[in-house]
């Protein structure tokens, strides 16, 4: 069974920078991806970015040259580095395990959040 634990986040100013990380451990079963999702009061949860099994990366439009989705995979360890960090970057984030093909995240895969706050 996937366990997501993660690490990271907390407060910031408007153009900081914040880490967050996330362990894995269990088994991850077929293909898979690695993704951050956010989820902002009173809106829907996004996906931010996206790591594949070959470490290619994707990013939606909004962090695109801020955020850098990487992973370790010696330490089996998911990381989201932002830079230039926004009011509107402020939500709580997860780490995830989704099905590269359907997007499709299990119950069991997801991490536990992490707040992100950035104050202008």
């Amino acid at each position: 069974q996937v366990r997501l634990v993660q690490s990271g986040g907390g407060s910031v100013q408007a153009g900081g920078s914040l880490r967050l990380s996330c362990v894995v451990s269990g088994y991850i079963y077929g293909s898979y991806c690695m993704a951050w999702f956010r989820q902002a009061p009173g809106k829907e949860r996004e996906e931010v970015a996206r790591i594949d099994s070959a470490g290619r990366p994707q990013y939606t439009d909004s962090v695109k040259g801020r955020f850098t989705i990487s992973q370790d995979n010696a330490k089996k360890t998911l990381y989201l580095q932002m830079n230039s960090l926004k009011s509107e970057d402020t939500a709580m984030y997860y780490c995830a395990a989704p099905d590269c093909a359907s997007g499709h995240v299990d119950s069991n895969g997801w991490g536990q959040g992490t707040q992100v706050t950035v104050s202008s």
